[in-house]
């Protein structure tokens, strides 16, 4: 008798601990992946501003499951899906264009989001998220020629907008980039410039709500503000980024009479927002289930969807209890998925997934951190060398860790950033590999 067949698409945090939960069973895992490598996304902000370089954050599948002999990676982007009975199949394509299946009895969908746009997708070429290594590698590239742009110019009226960087959204993402960009600004580079002075770098940091990082509480962001003032951000809440173009942005206020800004600027960052990738969509029609706004799909309590028991969507896709879209409850939503497996291979009842809830963490500042975690809530120095664990710990791999620490501590001791090498290729032949 065949072995079941279970394909895991996405070799995030979902996918792989899916695929490392069914490594004692006695099944065939197939693991799909549009990259070569799982990405530790909650470092891309420090991969774009020089801090760690992609090797530190991005760790090869194929060296990751290497010892599991029932995992099978192969690259490629689901496209379509199907679902006949007790199985389907998952249509693919590899970078050349040409197509291929894997058909399973299991199917775990753990691709993730990207950014959204909210229906301005023009934005895109001027405004790069933060969600892929390709993003990573773009924006660094637009930092540090921003700054080699500047030097090269003759006046500070010439100089001012490539001086001036925007970041849209006031979430963990867009806070930490904001901040690390000032930092690179007035530590790495405050001594290496002649016509120039990075410390006088703006960093605008735009958001919709009242108050930045608005997951954490009330008194968490309120020391995040004073944190962000102190390094020298300009934060202006209760604004929507309404334009973009390639030399400036526009904002508009929400509260009557609206009024709008417009800001001289080359460099502009996106991270309001995100939203389910297009797979995800065929995925929903062919099984016969609605999205959500976010495009994510709600799932029963055991990940799987409701009416197909044997596909099971994991991580920021999976709509369930308001759980956010963070790496800890993918990884754990991953491992539930694979349990459910396991548990129906040997004939017994699956258990409803439960969250725990480890905290949430943000790095604002050299020396400033938050950590929230049920009643435990840390800040400043304490809360950042806790945050330098959690991230520490979870990432794939002893070489990534010690790399990571060793680039950690190098910086602390010397106030450079060796992960400065820019490309001079056309980047945005590299954000979508499959066509």
């Amino acid at each position: 008798m065949a072995r079941p067949r279970v394909v895991v698409l996405g070799g995030g945090f979902g996918g792989l601990h899916a695929a490392r939960r069914l490594r004692k069973e006695d099944v065939d895992v197939t693991v799909l992946e549009r990259g070569t490598s799982h990405v530790f996304q909650p470092l891309l902000y420090q991969c774009a501003t020089g801090l760690v370089s992609e090797g530190s954050i991005a760790s090869p599948l194929r060296h990751l499951l290497r010892k599991q002999k029932n995992v099978h990676v192969v690259l490629g982007e689901a496209t379509t899906v199907t679902a006949d009975g007790d199985g389907g199949v998952v249509t693919a394509s590899r970078f050349d264009g040409s197509t291929f299946e894997l058909p399973y009895d299991y199917l775990v969908v753990a691709v993730g989001m990207q950014q959204a746009y909210h229906g301005h997708d023009e934005y895109v070429q001027w405004a790069p998220g933060m969600k892929t290594l390709d993003d990573a590698l773009a924006i660094r590239r637009k930092l540090i020629s921003a700054f080699e742009m500047a030097e090269s110019l003759p006046t500070p009226e010439e100089r001012r907008p490539w001086l001036t960087f925007t970041v849209a959204g006031g979430g963990p993402t867009g806070v930490e980039l904001a901040g690390q960009i000032r930092e690179l600004a007035t530590r790495a580079l405050a001594k290496e410039f002649d016509s120039i002075h990075p410390s006088e770098a703006r960093v605008l940091l735009f958001h919709g709500g009242e108050r930045v990082l608005e997951s954490f509480s009330d008194s968490l962001t309120d020391k995040a503000q004073r944190t962000l003032d102190a390094v020298g951000v300009e934060t202006h809440l209760g604004v929507h980024v309404t334009d973009v173009t390639g030399t400036d942005v526009e904002v508009t206020a929400k509260a009557e009479p609206k009024t709008v800004t417009r800001y001289d600027t080359r460099t502009v960052l996106w991270t309001a927002g995100v939203e389910a990738v297009p797979f995800v969509k065929q995925l929903a029609d062919a099984m016969g289930v609605e999205q959500d706004r976010s495009g994510r799909i709600a799932v029963q309590p055991d990940l799987s969807i409701p009416g197909h028991r044997n596909v099971f969507v994991v991580g920021d896709i999976m709509s369930l209890n308001k759980l956010a879209g963070v790496a800890e409850v993918a990884m754990q939503g991953g491992k539930a998925a694979g349990s459910a497996i396991a548990a129906d291979l040997s004939g017994s009842a699956r258990s409803d997934f439960k969250y725990r809830d480890l905290g949430t963490a943000a790095y604002i500042a050299r020396g400033h951190a938050l950590v929230q975690a049920g009643p435990l809530k840390m800040s400043g120095f304490p809360g950042w060398v806790s945050w330098g664990v959690i991230h520490i710990a979870f990432l794939a791999g002893n070489r990534n860790r010690i790399g990571t620490l060793m680039n950690w501590a190098a910086t602390l001791a010397t106030g450079t950033r060796r992960e400065r090498a820019i490309t001079y290729g056309d980047p945005e032949s590299a954000r979508k590999p499959y066509n």
